[in-house]
């Protein structure tokens, strides 16, 4: 099998490995392995139902402590159905009459013997229509006995008609198809099988398409990806469900009710049914602790229960890896191998049905049969690796391949183990690799070398990080498919494509000299997570490593490593930093030193924080990111030697401003009386185009009048830049953030608070929709605001929000810190706290209570971490003390303590 098919890892401890798919014990159990369930004669149907549930209750006891011991799931399994069973058996001889025309089928889960603590119990009675009139009082009995005794049966009662009539939904089908015998006898049986018989339902072709195409629907409502932060154990990609699936098709199609024998079919390799049945116990004994630790049918592993399941599993934080974690990453590698297993046998069993096609020559080496690539050699690869890189080259160069054969693909997995790591390959070799950057289709060859367990295997540190979860609400993704995703967003910057999501990309990226190298950073930015310290400062050396082994010149390595190790450097710099500020620009122009590299670090932050959540990259960041990449290219063209100085700062936008008006026909003398009105702060720290946008605003209205003005952000739906220009009166500031958000739904990405003349504020936020089934326009923004504003403000207060359930999980000590600005005249209070709605609105009320002048804010998130930074000052227009920093942090923290309460 493949690398992470037969890596040595921690996985849940399974003691029976050569268990077929259906559970042996539920016909035949060992005599040890009896539970008891005791149902003493009981005088009425209540008292028997109360000591069955009582036994059933004993029963699962007994099996829970035995799972908890380690004991072997599949048995675990089995003694549960059994013990069901024996209930179902002695309530049907209570209920109904001897001799009854009635026959009672397990179907199902529960037929198939697989009963996990809290799944459903599905039962089929197959009566004629006159068995089922007549019996009908003794069935309404028999299933009002069962949920009295704690077992919700779901039941049908049909005739044979029925069920062929049934049948016709291939769910209803596939659940008789696995129907076990309870109180049936070999005609009942026999009448069953023949009802939904392939002669006259569903023959085995069609059945096999439509499940083929029900599994791709399935794995599509989950992202078409296991590897989610909740992942379904049941039902989602790679789980228990895909397992499930090829065994209906087998016995749909072969008659066999384990895969065990398509062995013996060519269908399924020795390695390859020990791995599914290997990963079925796995995902198994994840979905019985799971079942135990929500106490109910719970199939989605959500952060409420990962931590308890971990926990009661056995796996315990260490150094480097906290134990959910490890329990994650085993389940991530488990369904990434079922899914591999799964689609090489879905194209075999295609095979078996529309038969083996003539081949399509397109090499010497490599031909397509039925649109898969296929190697012509039946030996191939024979341990070599340069054959396998040659599969990979013809791969990408023939885009119309359906994908891998699947013979092929079961060849590459048994010689993976025998692949070299590029550290031992020679220099012939990793040339080779390195021409597959370069060639067509690059991060399509990557994606495919990742799935298959190539990219692993060459490049050990990548197999260590597949499949590896973070605990947090930012990091959506593993960090192996995390890093696929940032390759796939650098390829569609190279498709020429334009992207409405990304203003400058797809211009920067023809200016790349060797965009390999961008490549290579994307693969590297984050291969040591989960080692112990500074992840990008140890991917920056196994980048270096890896492109001095690849013979990269000095200059190239030396250009990856630094993206590896700075890749954070410019989000950081665009969220948590002024970068209107001249010396945050020439800081982050310094430290950058020229033009190729900010190029290669532009486009890598911009994948890095699109491809980290889907809802993580927003107009906010796009344009953040894109006016730091324009401010800082300026001031290398500049030079560094020469950075701008404040007040050159503030006559290039004055003047810029003052052309942008004059093209809209305000005359220069009007254009000096509107500027006059303005804060002088806001042309050293806005651009050209906003000081515009804002003077023109102020065009025709009186002073002390109040102005609300809000626009999109050109190209970017749903984000807007809103202007509010006022007499100053307590709390304003809080005020207009509380109807942003409360009234508004609308999320403050930065707000800037700047003192006009003659008492006046100008006020500056950048908001984009937090719910997109609300999306307000611009001007119902401007109307809802400026309504609130024309009242008393203190009606105005922040509304109780209960904390959504993913963040309770991830509570996060708040830190409140304070430091003084650079000119000394105010304070700079940083808030690191959970995140949740409405949490910004409810600062800026403390700060509003507290009556404090809000000149400044930045506000970020990642995931469930909220970093937001006021500058802000006391009434007297100074910083605050050391008693009133105190006086703020209680008060902060009684706020942020008692919202995360609710």
């Amino acid at each position: 099998m493949g690398a992470h098919d037969r890596r040595d890892r921690r996985r849940l401890r399974s003691a029976d490995p050569t268990a077929g798919r259906r559970t042996a014990a539920v016909s035949e159990p060992a005599a040890a392995d009896h539970v008891a369930v005791p149902l003493e004669n009981a005088a009425d149907d209540a008292a028997w139902s109360a000591a069955a549930r009582a036994a059933l209750a004993q029963s699962d006891a007994k099996l829970n402590k035995r799972f908890d011991q380690g004991d072997d799931v599949g048995r675990l399994l089995a003694l549960r159905a059994r013990a069901v069973d024996h209930v179902l058996k002695a309530a049907w001889a209570r209920c109904i009459p001897a001799g009854a025309p009635l026959a009672l089928f397990a179907v199902g889960g529960y037929g198939r013997g697989e009963l996990f603590p809290h799944s459903d119990i599905d039962l089929l009675v197959l009566a004629e229509s006159d068995a089922q009139e007549a019996c009908h009082a003794p069935l309404a009995r028999l299933f009002a006995m069962l949920w009295d005794a704690g077992l919700r049966a779901s039941h049908a009662v049909r005739s044979k008609a029925q069920c062929t009539e049934a049948a016709a939904d291939i769910t209803a089908l596939t659940a008789m198809s696995e129907a076990r015998p309870l109180a049936a006898d070999e005609a009942a049986q026999a009448a069953l099988a023949d009802a939904i018989a392939e002669t006259r339902i569903w023959p085995a072709r069609e059945y096999f398409l439509a499940k083929s195409e029900e599994q791709r629907s399935r794995h599509a409502r989950f992202g078409d990806t296991s590897d989610n932060l909740e992942p379904n154990l049941k039902d989602g990609p790679g789980g228990l469900r895909d397992l499930h699936t090829l065994g209906w098709m087998a016995l749909r199609s072969f008659g066999l009710r384990e895969l065990q024998p398509l062995i013996g079919l060519g269908h399924l390799g020795v390695d390859e049914a020990a791995a599914l049945e290997r990963e079925r116990r796995m995902l198994a004994k994840l979905r019985y602790g799971l079942h135990l630790v929500a106490g109910r049918a719970e199939e989605r592993l959500r952060f409420d229960h990962q931590k308890s399941l971990a926990a009661r599993l056995g796996f315990a934080d260490d150094a480097q890896n906290l134990g959910v974690e490890q329990m994650m990453q085993g389940f991530y590698r488990s369904a990434a191998v079922v899914r591999r297993i799964n689609d090489r046998l879905l194209q075999r069993f295609e095979e078996q049905f529309d038969g083996v096609a003539d081949p399509e020559p397109l090499d010497e080496r490599f031909e397509l049969r039925r649109g898969y690539l296929a190697a012509r050699d039946p030996s191939w690869p024979r341990g070599d690796i340069a054959e396998v890189f040659a599969l990979y080259a013809v791969w990408a160069a023939h885009p119309q391949a359906r994908g891998l054969h699947s013979h092929t693909a079961r060849a590459l997995a048994e010689a993976l183990p025998s692949l070299p790591a590029y550290e031992a390959a020679t220099p012939i070799l990793r040339e080779t690799f390195m021409s597959l950057l370069r060639g067509p289709q690059p991060v399509k060859t990557l994606e495919r070398m990742a799935r298959l367990g190539v990219l692993g295997r060459w490049l050990p540190a990548f197999a260590l990080v597949s499949g590896r979860m973070q605990f947090d609400l930012f990091h959506v993704y593993t960090v192996d498919q995390h890093t696929l995703a940032v390759l796939r967003n650098l390829a569609s910057f190279a498709s020429g494509q334009p992207d409405e999501r990304f203003a400058m990309a797809h211009e920067v990226w023809p200016r790349l000299r060797k965009p390999e190298l961008l490549l290579l950073a994307g693969l590297f930015h984050d291969i040591a997570k989960g080692r112990g310290g500074d992840h990008s400062e140890l991917g920056a050396i196994d980048a270096r490593e890896f492109c001095a082994a690849h013979a990269l010149s000095e200059a190239d390595t030396e250009l990856v490593a630094w993206l590896v190790e700075k890749h954070l450097l410019m989000s950081v710099t665009a969220q948590k930093q002024d970068i209107s500020d001249p010396e945050v620009i020439h800081r982050f122009a310094s430290a950058v030193a020229d033009r190729v590299r900010l190029d290669y670090l532009y486009l890598l932050t911009c994948a890095d924080i699109a491809g980290t959540s889907p809802k993580l990259w927003n107009a906010w960041k796009d344009r953040l990111l894109a006016d730091l990449y324009t401010a800082t290219r300026l001031a290398l063209r500049r030079g560094l030697e020469h950075p701008v100085g404040a007040a050159e700062r503030i006559a290039e936008n004055r003047g810029a401003a003052a052309a942008l008006l004059a093209a809209q026909g305000i005359a220069a003398a009007e254009s000096d009386a509107l500027f006059a009105r303005m804060p002088a702060e806001s042309f050293l720290r806005e651009r050209p185009e906003q000081l515009a946008w804002q003077a023109a605003s102020l065009q025709g209205a009186e002073t002390g009048a109040t102005v609300v003005r809000v626009r999109e952000l050109a190209g970017h739906a749903g984000a807007f830049e809103v202007f509010v220009h006022s007499p100053d009166r307590d709390g304003l500031f809080a005020s207009i953030v509380i109807t942003l958000d409360r009234l508004l739904g609308l999320a403050i990405q930065q707000a800037r608070a700047l003192n006009g003349p003659d008492g006046t504020i100008f006020d500056s936020f950048e908001v984009v929709n937090a719910d997109p089934r609300y999306a307000p326009g611009a001007a119902q923004i401007e109307r809802s605001l400026a309504a609130a504003l024309s009242g008393p403000l203190e009606n105005i207060r922040p509304s109780r929000r209960t904390q959504p359930r993913h963040l309770r999980h991830f509570r996060i000590a708040p830190q409140i810190a304070f430091d003084v600005s650079s000119d000394g005249r105010r304070s700079v209070l940083s808030v690191v706290c959970t995140d949740r709605p409405g949490l910004l609105a409810d600062l800026a009320h403390v700060l509003r209570t507290q009556r404090l002048r809000i000149h400044d804010a930045r506000i970020a998130t990642f995931g469930e971490r909220a970093e937001d930074v006021f500058l802000i000052s006391g009434a007297d227009d100074r910083a605050l003390d050391d008693p009133q920093q105190q006086v703020l942090r209680e008060a902060l923290q009684a706020r942020i303590d008692g919202e995360n309460e609710g």
